[in-house]
């Protein structure tokens, strides 16, 4: 690349490797973007006798040019993910075999658990954001409302950081390593001003708004499936070991028929794995979800 072709400030290369990384994955090209201006803002810093474009042009000699670190980062990526990636269960050729595989799917039970998990997260979130929200409100015309709103507002952002972590650990879902850059040269007030901008920070309020009914719903369906399911599976075995009725209804104990204990056990274990396979679904979309609502989408970020 001749030295016509490199970008002369800062914003250029960010610029430049922003469209190199534009069909890439959201959360990675945050991670990029982060990692690229803080490198090139600390060379800036430790070099105060050199201009912009000198630094920029070193950083492209060492760092690399845009379009070489957009390469760097996707090969990487690829790297990384494969490392990370949970084994595979084994390919079943059968559709019973591919039924019952679902157990052997380590993403299942991660799933199983970000759903279990999901009740006290979304209590957590809803209060939080009701709360702060509430309060910003009622304090916004006081002195000391100004620092609480901004406070309040940053650790939005850095509680949609924490649910990323944890949506990409149980869920296997790519989410951002790393927040949005702040730039440390521009005004204190501009710096705060993008943050009430930028629309994320208020998607993010979204997110942790619905975290309560879907945490609800994900709890509720998930204990009430496995409690029933396992109930089914249990309840013949029961009968016969400890003379358990099926039920009790006040003093009345309905028992099992000898021909329908083991179609119940067989009730019940189709049920269960029913619900492995809602759950793991479940767990996809809502790494979606969490990605749209938490994640700068556009390729303008």
């Amino acid at each position: 690349m001749s030295a016509t072709d490199l970008p002369r400030t800062i914003d250029q290369y960010l610029a430049r490797l922003r469209v190199a990384l534009r069909d890439a994955d959201p959360a990675m090209r945050q991670d990029a973007l982060y990692d690229a201006e803080e490198y090139l803002r600390a060379e800036l810093a430790s070099n105060p006798g050199s201009t912009e474009a000198e630094v920029v042009s070193s950083v492209a000699g060492s760092y690399g040019a845009p379009e070489e670190v957009a390469d760097i980062y996707r090969d990487t990526e690829v790297t990384v993910a494969r490392a990370l990636r949970p084994p595979l269960p084994p390919r079943r050729g059968s559709v019973l075999g591919r039924f019952f595989a679902v157990a052997a799917d380590a993403r299942t039970w991660s799933a199983l658990f970000y759903m279990m998990l999901s009740a006290a997260t979304g209590i957590f979130y809803f209060t939080w954001a009701v709360t702060g929200l509430s309060l910003s409100a009622g304090l916004a015309l006081l002195i000391i409302g100004v620092p609480f709103v901004i406070l309040f507002f940053a650790s939005v952002r850095l509680l949609s950081l924490v649910e990323g972590r944890i949506v990409e650990t149980l869920l296997g879902e790519r989410m951002p390593r790393r927040p949005t850059y702040a730039a440390q040269g521009e005004p204190i007030l501009t710096r705060i001003g993008a943050m009430f901008t930028d629309p994320r920070t208020w998607s993010t309020l979204v997110y942790m708004l619905l975290m309560l009914p879907l945490g609800i719903i994900y709890f509720t369906l998930t204990t009430t499936g496995l409690t029933l399911s396992l109930g089914l599976i249990a309840a013949p075995f029961a009968q016969i070991l400890g003379e358990v009725g099926l039920m009790r209804i006040d003093d009345a104990e309905f028992l099992l028929p000898v021909w329908a204990s083991p179609l119940t056990a067989v009730l019940g274990v189709a049920l269960l794995f029913t619900l492995l396979h809602l759950i793991r679904a479940i767990g996809r979309s809502h790494g979606l979800l969490a990605k749209h609502l938490l994640v700068k989408m556009s390729r303008n970020d």
